[in-house]
């Protein structure tokens, strides 16, 4: 019998209920029993949902209330001294190393005041995970109750046998780090870790635990020896526990693993491998001449990163190459990956045009899929005859539908010359042109685009959605956002203002709800980080811009700015991935047609007076092929023409700006340095200067504005913090290239603390500035 199995579910709830949760008690306003209920009730709800769905085998543990990386460091006795110090509850303590902590002195108890662990993407997806920051002598200890055994038995009790997850030993300490002032190499702890994996596994093999799925989607990357040398003796010894321990299956993902086929050889002790049969679908035949004589194989070909329908005819195909091979008692078909980066159901989307909505899937209908799959490679096609016949009538009828195809953008597309990849001139003429122009002190100072979006800004977008207000009504209230953003950048005393975007739901959002060729949904949210979710457009259909989209906004608070105003856009590449975008053409033709349209509304803002143009690109470095080689080397190119298509229709007097999230800069540094932005604003808060070495031993000849604070936590900065923050770049870079600012947009933040942090910022800023002209 084919079985199959989900690698892990969306843990947001079907109305984003954890989100609501947790943030109800950071706020104080819920209770730590009710958060606790809260969870359990939705674990039960999507182990249930699974069930129902007839998915054989059902995960536990991917459940988290910020981040499955960050459980692990918990679990394993790994959180850093400074956050064990101050007698926080566990759940506290966890949140203050996903979130920071401060707190005041009060009677009896002294201040708290830790930042959080640095964030980044989870592979090439757009969900970040924290970084495990380990000690030099580093010790691990399995903590009482641990979270996998604990929620492997509640699930037991509601009449649920699950396969609990565990992220890898090599994976969690390839993806972790040194903490600032250590010297250890994280891959050299293996031996203390592993006793602790042995330890969790016999407590869930003993809890009745009878699989255990264990990521170690490192695999996918190009592994320095010393790291892929360490998987043979690592399962050698977690897969000798025999009877003591559950079976493992070991799951890779995001990517083939044939390049590393030998570690997969030295792993045939094991019950199971599972690969991504979706994005890298040609590894099957190799990867199944790697298994041994009896070890089972799990398939991933349901897609755990898009929201498009399953083509069963394929997907089918797939698994009968491997029951063929196998048998079928050995084969197991499964998603791609955790279905952690789709949304919830797609029952939720009342007002989807049926056209579309046909064609799409949710994690919920996922489920479905998978066991339709299954039994159609269990029992023949013919036992699922309905199914089949109404999956290929959804596919079909998306690729014949006129709605995915523009012959307008294609002819547009193909009279691109290579002149329009070009800015008119070299840095040198456009900066002396700039500073003319703009006249901006040294250490400029800037924010990376969005406010605060206050409750009131969400009602009166929701009521003006709902045609509760008119058009002229909501444009006034968003000119008197406006207006207040301005005055308050003026009392700041920042140096290049921004709208602050009160009219904008999302960055990638608003864009594509101007833009032909895009579908939106209104439940469709995907976590990102912590609470933090997004809802990703959709791109059904060819893209090109009917109208300006940004520019009324920007010349109004031009008009009433003492300062240069900065226009703010999101860039093709991060428009495209941060979208669910199509998987009927390349993706380089899609961000080429959204590089187009971008084109047209930054010459559009330049016409209107805005002589700074921030085009952000935070998904530049998450597009990257995770192996270096041909692909990566494509991806870039058309990456980076994407985005000087975009920009290179202004004056040298016009300075574009770029932005760009927590990235490991020598992986890609030549793109950067292709897009030949003028200035560059990166988030750095929570990463050593050190990565900004990169930019001196490239002799990078432009400007740059490393984030100094962290815009993820509510913490604020003290200005002796930030200053030393600066300090620090300066070992790195010249004073004429620095930018101060912060990490990111502050779009999800306070106001209090915005303008108290921004306050900090800008005395730092003002203080470096009298030292150098003085020193001149």
């Amino acid at each position: 019998m084919v079985k199959s199995s989900i690698l892990g579910f969306p843990r947001m709830g079907v109305n984003r209920d954890l989100k609501k949760a947790t943030e109800a008690y950071w706020a104080g306003n819920l209770s730590q029993k009710d958060l606790l209920a809260e969870g359990k009730r939705l674990r039960l709800e999507h182990w249930k949902i699974q069930k129902d769905a007839g998915v054989d085998i059902i995960p536990s543990n991917d459940f988290s209330y910020y981040d499955h990386v960050l459980d692990h460091i918990q679990l394993f006795g790994a959180t850093p001294p400074r956050y064990t110090q101050h007698d926080l509850d566990p759940i506290d303590q966890f949140f203050a190393m996903g979130r920071g902590h401060q707190k005041p002195q009060t009677d009896g108890k002294s201040a708290v005041d830790v930042p959080s662990l640095e964030m980044v993407k989870w592979f090439d997806s757009n969900y970040h995970y924290v970084k495990p920051t380990l000690q030099d002598g580093q010790k691990f200890k399995l903590t009482s109750d641990p979270k996998p055994v604990v929620e492997f038995l509640e699930a037991k009790e509601a009449g649920i046998v699950t396969r609990p997850v565990l992220l890898g030993p090599v994976s969690f300490l390839t993806l972790g780090k040194a903490d600032r002032g250590q010297k250890l190499d994280p891959i050299d702890l293996l031996q203390e870790l592993l006793p602790v994996y042995e330890e969790l596994l016999t407590k869930l093999k003993e809890a009745g635990a009878e699989t255990v799925q264990i990521d170690e989607p490192v695999l996918v990357f190009d592994l320095p020896p010393r790291v892929k040398n360490t998987f043979k003796p690592a399962y050698e010894k977690l897969g000798s526990l025999d009877n003591k321990a559950p079976q493992l299956v070991f799951a890779t993902y995001f990517g083939d693993i044939i390049h590393n086929i030998d570690v997969l050889q030295s792993l045939q002790n094991l019950y199971a491998i599972h690969i991504d049969a979706v994005r890298n679908p040609e590894q099957l035949e190799t990867v199944m001449g790697a298994l041994g004589p009896k070890q089972a194989l799990s398939i991933g070909v349901v897609d755990g990163r898009n929201i498009w329908k399953t083509n069963f005819k394929k997907a089918i195909e797939k698994v009968e190459v491997a029951t063929q091979k196998l048998g079928k008692d050995r084969v197991l078909v499964a998603s791609s990956s955790s279905l952690l980066h789709t949304p919830h159901t797609l029952a939720s989307e009342k007002k989807l045009d049926a056209e579309v909505k046909d064609w799409f899937s949710f994690a919920v209908e996922k489920a479905k899929e998978l066991a339709i799959i299954a039994k159609a490679a269990t029992d023949g096609p013919a036992s699922v005859r309905d199914e089949l016949e109404a999956n290929a009538k959804s596919i079909e009828a998306r690729a014949t539908s006129k709605r995915t195809n523009d012959p307008k953008v294609k002819d547009r597309q193909a009279k691109i010359t290579d002149e329009m990849f070009n800015r008119k001139s070299p840095f040198p003429t456009r900066i002396s042109q700039q500073q003319a122009n703009l006249n901006l002190p040294m250490f400029p100072t800037t924010t990376i685009g969005s406010f605060p979006q206050t409750k009131d800004i969400r009602i009166q977008r929701n009521k003006f959605t709902k045609g509760e207000i008119t058009a002229e009504q909501y444009e006034k209230f968003i000119e008197k956002e406006i207006q207040d953003v301005v005055k308050i950048q003026e009392e700041l005393g920042l140096d290049v203002y921004v709208h602050g975007e009160p009219e904008r739901n999302d960055m990638v959002q608003y864009f594509g709800e101007r833009l032909t060729g895009y579908v939106f949904t209104t439940h469709a949210w995907v976590q990102s980080y912590g609470s933090r979710c997004v809802r990703p457009p959709i791109i059904v259909g060819d893209i090109s811009r009917p109208e300006p989209m940004t520019v009324k906004e920007s010349k109004y608070a031009a008009s009433i700015s003492n300062k240069p105003m900065k226009g703010m856009l999101t860039g093709p590449i991060t428009c495209l991935r941060w979208s669910f975008p199509r998987d009927d053409i390349h993706q380089s033709e899609q961000a080429q047609q959204l590089a187009l349209a971008l084109r047209d509304e930054v010459v559009d803002l330049e016409s209107a007076g805005i002589f700074v143009i921030q085009v952000d690109e935070p998904a530049l470095r998450e597009g990257l092929p995770l192996r270096s080689g041909l692909e990566r080397e494509n991806y870039l190119s058309w990456a980076v023409k994407s985005f000087r298509l975009s920009v290179s229709g202004v004056k040298d007097s016009t300075q574009i700006h770029s932005h760009f999230c927590y990235s490991e800069f020598q992986d890609f540094f030549s793109a950067i340095a292709a897009l030949d932005a003028d200035v560059l604003s990166i988030e750095n808060s929570k990463s050593d200067a050190k990565l900004l070495k990169v930019f001196v031993d490239e002799a990078y000849p432009r400007q740059i504005g490393p984030g100094v604070y962290d815009i993820h936590s509510p913490r604020i900065p003290g200005e002796d913090e930030i200053k030393e923050r600066i300090q620090e770049m300066l070992q790195y870079l010249s004073p004429t290239q620095l930018w101060i600012d912060p990490d990111c947009g502050l779009k999800t933040r306070q106001w209090k603390e915005t303008k108290a942090s921004l306050i900090n910022m800008v005395n730092a800023a003002k203080h470096f500035r009298q030292q150098y002209a003085k020193a001149n």
